[in-house]
């Protein structure tokens, strides 16, 4: 059982602050700047294994596909722009719950099947909200955890109003999706799928199964946004991330 568990959210919550204020001492400084936080470092923290640079804000905790998501929310949405919203946010991360919950107020739903600070316990392939709920939806990196992820998109479809938008990442890791229902231990999902708890690799034709659950998909890479110099200054420039824009088809 992790720490995680173990102890209560009001304790949990300082602990990270100060974890992040050790960690973070060797990045103060100028260069980069997490829009999340609001915070500037010298660089971002390396992640992963083998470790990839530039990733973390040791600030707040954020990635490279968390700014990225973040700033195309202010760019290209109508997430900030005041009106009332019902917005579903699966898997909360939570360096965006305070400012999301702020900005959209009593709307704002977090919905996880295990995390146990969500709003909501929901199993996305049986979602107990009515149709047209939601005008917003963001879901980022949880359907390669989910064994039917096709019956997941058509909840998602089916809970977004006809003039909602939703958001939905998935890490993108080969050509073509990969999945093989066989494997089921983690020692065997990370040998071929990269995480000990991935269903699947998703490939670029993860699009074409979001079409098909009746979306209406837009793809944006970092460089459909960014000039490099600004790609660079928000940790993004290497990022293989992609953000999927859905809206419902009629």
């Amino acid at each position: 059982m992790s720490i995680r568990e173990i102890l209560p959210e009001p304790i949990l919550k300082p602990l990270k602050k100060l974890k992040y204020f050790i960690f973070g001492l060797p990045y103060r400084g100028k260069g980069r700047f997490c829009p999340v936080c609001g915070n500037s470092s010298s660089k971002f923290a390396p992640l992963g294994s083998p470790p990839r640079e530039d990733i973390k804000c040791m600030h707040c905790g954020s990635f490279e596909r968390h700014r990225f998501v973040w700033e195309f929310f202010k760019m290209r949405t109508n997430l900030f722009d005041g009106s009332n919203k019902n917005m579903l946010h699966i898997a909360p991360e939570p360096f965006f719950v305070k400012q999301l919950k702020k900005n959209i107020g009593s709307g704002y739903l977090t919905a996880d099947l295990y995390e146990r600070s969500a709003m909501v316990k929901m199993d996305i392939t049986n979602i107990n909200f009515p149709d047209d709920s939601f005008d917003v939806i963001y879901c980022s990196h949880v359907l390669e955890h989910i064994p039917d992820d096709r019956r997941a998109m058509l909840e998602l479809r089916r809970v977004l109003k006809s003039s909602g938008w939703a958001v939905i990442m998935v890490p993108i890791n080969t050509e073509k999706t990969f999945e093989d229902f066989s494997v089921t231990t983690p020692k065997e999902r990370l040998k071929i799928f990269g995480q000990k708890d991935h269903v699947r690799s998703y490939g670029k034709d993860f699009i074409d199964r979001l079409r098909n659950a009746g979306f209406i998909v837009n793809a944006y890479t970092p460089f459909d946004i960014f000039q490099k110099e600004d790609a660079v200054r928000l940790g993004i420039a290497n990022s293989t991330d992609e953000v999927y824009y859905c809206k419902k088809q009629a």
